[in-house]
């Protein structure tokens, strides 16, 4: 695809981390309107005939494009806002979120945003785990990343962002990180700690400006992708790349969905850290997910290499001494990456 990107020549902000202490309850409740007009008459189940509105994005961005040619695990780098969801998926999802179970046991506050929804589980939030998990959804996020992905656990499945316009002092509750810019961040600058995020407007954007997505790259420039409307998503490679998401003016709220995606093959190199989600968590929960996989993945790259010894010795070819270190390597250093996330939190 041909994608037109705006460049900013401009000093970028002072990079901004996620943060690393613990997460604490929201101090500000949500307003009872919001949770009000999420309710539905009906709950349903994924549908992905009904649910699903999917079209493809316009303009897809390169690692080349922005830079960053050799690195990340695909050629794609950022897409620009595409259909996904139905306004109706979007209701059913909305009306689970706000539900009072996932607000009594899923609300996060932090100094990097003041409220948050997270590790909802399919227990409490069946519809939305449902569609992240279907393969139709799936095979679009995969198409326009570039490269096969799954959910990278169950605990960093919709993620939600809440930004809200206070009614009384018109001022949104959120906490700006970076106070110089003409473009004041909703999200200070940041790596995520998952290789692709799928991030879903859950908020009608009519009469909103602002909201882009802004890429710095490795000269310094700025590139912002256009903001997105409700139910539609944009797929990044966010480990990789150093984004912000920028305020939007105008609105009542600013409610957005961030789901994390790993490799789908064990045999793709995953670098995954969870230095920007350990402090956010259940550390029990996100840790029994993140050592799964991570076992699971080197338990079949074990087998994949034990069948390759296997059909060499049938083929009666010579030891690959080289080779066999080479592997031994990468599942050293990949179980030592795992020693160094899996720690505890003061």
């Amino acid at each position: 695809m041909a994608p037109s990107a705006t460049f900013i020549d401009v000093e970028p902000p002072t990079v901004v981390g996620p943060a690393t202490k613990k997460a604490t309850r929201p101090s500000n409740a949500l307003p009872q309107s919001l949770i009000q007009n999420a309710r539905v008459a009906k709950k349903e189940e994924f549908d992905p005939k009904q649910h699903l509105n999917y079209q493809p994005p316009r303009s897809i961005y390169t690692m080349e494009q922005i830079g960053l040619k050799g690195h990340g695990i695909s050629p794609h780098a950022a897409t620009e806002p595409f259909p996904l969801f139905t306004r109706e998926a979007i209701a059913q999802m909305r009306a689970e979120i706000f539900s009072e179970v996932v607000l009594a046991e899923c609300q996060y506050s932090s100094t990097f945003n003041k409220n948050m929804v997270r590790g909802m589980g399919p227990a409490r939030a069946p519809f939305t785990y449902a569609a992240w998990k279907s393969p139709e959804v799936l095979a679009h996020i995969s198409e326009v990343a570039g490269i096969d992905l799954v959910p990278s656990i169950d605990f960093e499945i919709a993620n939600i962002n809440i930004s809200i316009r206070d009614e009384n002092t018109n001022v949104e509750q959120t906490i700006p990180l970076v106070s110089n810019d003409e473009e004041l961040p909703a999200v200070a600058w940041h790596y995520d700690s998952f290789p692709f995020v799928c991030v879903t407007m859950l908020s009608d954007c009519t009469g909103m400006v602002g909201g882009e997505t802004a890429l710095r790259m490795p000269n310094g420039d700025i590139m912002k992708v256009r903001g997105p409307a409700m139910g539609t998503a944009v797929v990044m490679q966010g480990r990789y790349i150093e984004h912000q998401a920028l305020k939007a003016l105008g609105g009542r709220e600013r409610i957005s969905m961030v789901t994390c995606f790993r490799p789908k093959s064990p045999l793709v190199k995953d670098e995954t850290v969870l230095v920007g989600v350990r402090g956010i968590s259940d550390l029990s929960q996100l840790y029994t997910q993140y050592n799964e996989y991570r076992l699971e993945i080197l338990e079949e790259r074990i087998r994949h290499q034990l069948k390759r010894e296997r059909e060499r010795e049938i083929a009666k070819r010579p030891f690959d001494i080289p080779e066999a270190k080479r592997f031994l390597t990468e599942q050293k250093l990949f179980i030592e990456s795992m020693l160094t996330e899996i720690q505890e939190v003061d």
